[in-house]
């Protein structure tokens, strides 16, 4: 049978585009985006594997009598880390991938 060999052969490529996922989502989850809101008061951390690493507030920032826009420069740094996390994450994908799209993987 001439289709059994390519079969064989295309079976062989997806466990190694499978097991350079694994490594690629691994390394990821050790390379992080750094962001910034109101003008560097705010700044957030997050990984490859979007998690939120670390987020420093700079004491000038903090009023007791508008807790509100801290919140608000929180909430815009942390998004914006997540969002530059995800990109991130989708143009590794996209170099091991070569621009074919998986559901589920990006």
């Amino acid at each position: 049978m001439k289709g059994m060999p390519n079969m064989g052969n295309l079976l062989k490529k997806a466990q190694q585009l499978q097991e350079k996922m694994a490594k690629l989502q691994e390394e990821l989850g050790e390379k992080t985006v750094e962001t910034s809101a109101g003008g560097g008061m705010v700044t957030v951390v997050s990984n490859g594997k979007q998690e939120i690493v670390s987020i420093k507030i700079d004491p000038e920032v903090v009023d007791a009598n508008d807790i509100e826009m801290l919140e608000d420069l929180i909430l815009a740094a942390v998004n914006d880390a997540l969002y530059q996390a995800k990109q991130m994450v989708t143009e590794e994908m996209t170099k091991l991938t070569g621009g074919i799209k998986i559901p589920g993987m990006i």
